[in-house]
C-alpha cells in the first residue's frame, strides 16, 4: 500500500507549515509522507521557528527543509492549510482541512511554542484519522 501524502500549505511556507512539515515526519512518518509549500517563496524559513522546533525536538529545519513552491511538491491526498487570512494556496487533494492558526511570526517565543504544541495535537490527530480510515 502506497503511503499517504500531506501537504501543509501557506502563503509563505516559513512558519506554521514549515513546522507542520518538521513535526509530521518526527511524528507521524509511519502513516503518512509530509510536505509543506506555498504560493511564495521566502529566502529563509521564519529562524523563531526554526529555534522553538530545535530547542524543543532537536530538529534543525536549516538542515532539513526550505521553502518550496506548490509546484515542487508532488501530487498529494491531503491538504492542510494553515489558517491563512487570506485566500488559501489550491491544491487538488481527496481531503483539505483548515488548521486556524494564528501566525506567531514577530510575536513572542511563548506564542511560537503555543503554536508548535497545537500542531503536534493536531498532527497526532490527523494521524489517527488516517489509522481509522476516516480521511482517505
Amino acid at each position: 500500500m502506497k503511503k499517504i501524502k500531506v501537504a501543509f500549505v501557506c502563503v509563505h511556507n516559513s512558519c506554521r507549515s514549515q513546522m507542520a512539515e518538521a513535526l509530521g515526519k518526527l511524528l507521524a512518518s509511519d502513516v503518512f509522507e509530509s510536505y509543506s509549500a506555498g504560493t511564495e517563496l521566502r529566502p529563509q524559513i521564519n529562524q523563531d521557528a526554526v529555534r522553538i522546533i530545535k530547542d524543543l525536538h532537536g530538529i534543525d529545519m536549516n538542515e532539513t527543509q526550505k521553502s518550496k513552491l506548490l509546484t515542487d511538491i508532488p501530487e498529494v491526498d491531503i491538504v492542510v492549510t494553515m489558517g491563512c487570512n487570506v485566500n488559501c494556496p489550491y491544491l487538488p487533494c481527496i481531503h483539505r482541512e483548515d488548521w486556524g492558526l494564528e501566525d506567531p511570526s514577530g510575536k513572542s517565543d511563548d506564542e511560537f511554542i503555543k503554536t508548535a504544541k497545537i500542531i503536534e495535537e493536531k498532527i497526532i490527530n490527523l494521524k489517527h484519522r488516517i489509522l481509522k480510515g476516516e480521511l482517505v
